[in-house]
């Protein structure tokens, strides 16, 4: 009887201990990505409703200071800028966000990130009672630091605190808060709420909210265990913070994970960018990022939202309703990312990348013969309108979060940051690419603008199937020893040619 008792307890603490780990995850995810990767989805969300109030303000602004109007062009021009600083300052978050995550820490490098974004809410609070839409401009560009910066290390840090068996949906939650950011950056937008003439600048203001709701949360929370062991060296901090995470259950199998890939790095010290280019233990990792990240921003997804508009005119949606049906794309995504959450530890990532650039080559194709058909079949507009669903979801299932995993789980604890560097140079600079080059695309390729996108698509998928390892449910140390086999693979034939030949000389 008193065993069973003793049986009873043991159940129900171990049920609590559950519970208290679930909890404390998931308030680490939450509070990393309210103030994280949400604020990227937010920010580039936000500045489409209020885009013709903010060319009369610089218009307005610069009558007021020389007495002459600009023209169209000038103004176009000048707010291609106001929108395309944001990726200027993406990328040199990017840049800075390993040398912040190595120096700094993972946690305290998120929690000092706010500062960009206060200071953006500042600048475009009060640019209109400033008169000066270089505020706006300098504002958009501290906004970008911030996402470039979170971009790298929220994954970074999730997916390093999170146990093995949900590593993949832990660090993929920084997807769904993107699609969030996106979702509530057009719900916030449009007229009725904040995105009228008179309420625009508190719009773009508005980021400060969750910045100072991850301020105020991400401080309790556990900093990242492996950064605190291996980069640190402080075991007894690691095992603090790893019982916050798991509670006070048997973390010996994980600990001595950590302790054997710290044991591997001693005596190393974080690697650079230009290192990790340079070490052919890594070549076929670097290679996997390279081709992957880029292809985040060539595969055309966000291209998708130029013609979302002009499609859905074309298919009757009076223009008034619009803005409540571009919502819907943003859904979309979020459905989409939810959806990975659910599945990526059962399908995992290698059929999610692989399925998602598939479906958007085929969606590609038929948005090409739909847009080309469109005046002359009544039906096509409707058909395009389904392309443009279809190839969001598509991008949504793999591409759009996996992508962001891989450099966590494939990389080594100080190779890490270096290779979010690279990843996000990648992103940032082939989103300036293509925000500056699609215009001409359309106009040169017309009906077929999405060509180049097509080719994207299937080479990537091409990649995936042949090159990317799958890593699901595997530990740190056998992903690389994986990866290690094709690495050394050249140099394994190379000593198998190498023997004969000095047999043969030693013949002679």
């Amino acid at each position: 009887m008193e065993e069973e008792e003793e049986e009873e307890e043991e159940g129900l603490n171990r049920a609590a201990q559950a519970q208290l780990q679930g909890k404390v995850l998931f308030l680490t995810i939450c509070a990393a990505g309210i103030g994280g990767t949400f604020q990227y989805g937010y920010n580039i969300s936000i500045i489409n409703a209020p885009t013709t109030y903010i060319q009369t303000f610089i218009n307005e602004t610069w009558l007021e200071r020389t007495g002459a109007s600009l023209e169209s062009s000038v103004i176009l021009l000048v707010w291609s800028f106001v929108v395309s600083v944001y990726s200027l300052g993406g990328l040199t978050g990017a840049l800075i966000a390993g040398p912040m995550a190595i120096k700094l820490g993972r946690k305290t490098s998120l929690l000092l990130n706010n500062a960009f974004v206060i200071i953006a809410a500042v600048l475009s609070g009060f640019s209109r009672m400033a008169k000066s839409f270089e505020m706006i401009m300098l504002g958009r560009f501290f906004t970008g630091i911030n996402a470039g910066v979170s971009m790298n290390i929220q994954p970074m840090y999730l997916g390093e605190s999170a146990p093995k068996k949900v590593r993949g949906a832990v660090t993929l939650t920084s997807a769904s808060f993107t699609a969030l950011g996106l979702v509530l950056g057009q719900v916030v937008g449009i007229r009725e709420l904040l995105g009228g003439e008179e309420s625009w600048p508190l719009l773009l203001a508005s980021n400060v909210v969750p910045a100072l709701i991850q301020l105020i949360t991400l401080p309790w929370l556990p900093e990242s265990p492996r950064y605190l062991l291996i980069d640190r060296g402080d075991k007894e901090s690691c095992i603090c913070a790893l019982q916050k995470l798991r509670g006070n259950g048997d973390l010996s199998s994980e600990l001595e994970e950590m302790l054997a890939e710290q044991a591997a790095m001693k005596g190393q010290r974080a690697k650079s960018p230009w290192e990790l280019c340079q070490n052919p233990a890594v070549r076929w990792q670097l290679i996997s990022i390279i081709v992957l990240s880029s292809a985040m921003q060539l595969c055309g997804n966000d291209s998708m939202y130029f013609y979302a508009s002009y499609v859905f005119q074309e298919a009757g949606i009076p223009y008034e309703k619009i803005q409540y049906v571009i919502i819907g794309t943003g859904c979309c995504e979020l459905i989409t990312a939810v959806t990975s959450n659910a599945i990526i530890e059962r399908a995992g990532r290698r059929l999610l990348i692989l399925g998602g650039y598939s479906l958007m080559a085929v969606w590609a194709i038929v948005f090409m013969v739909a847009l080309s058909q469109q005046s002359r079949i009544s039906w096509m507009p409707y058909l395009s309108m389904a392309c443009i669903f279809a190839y969001i979801l598509s991008f949504g299932i793999g591409p759009a979060g996996v992508t962001g995993i891989l450099p966590t789980e494939i990389f080594d604890q100080l190779s890490r940051p270096a290779a979010y560097m690279i990843c996000g140079s990648l992103l940032w600079s082939n989103l300036f690419a293509v925000g500056m080059a699609f215009p001409f695309i359309v106009e040169g390729l017309a009906h077929f603008c999405y060509l180049p996108f097509f080719t994207v698509c299937v080479c990537t998928a091409l990649y995936v199937g042949f090159f990317l390892p799958e890593t699901k449910g595997k530990t740190f140390l056998e992903i690389s020893n994986e990866f290690n086999k094709r690495n050394f693979k050249a140099q394994t034939r190379e000593k198998f040619w190498k023997g004969p030949e000095e047999i043969k000389s030693t013949m002679l």
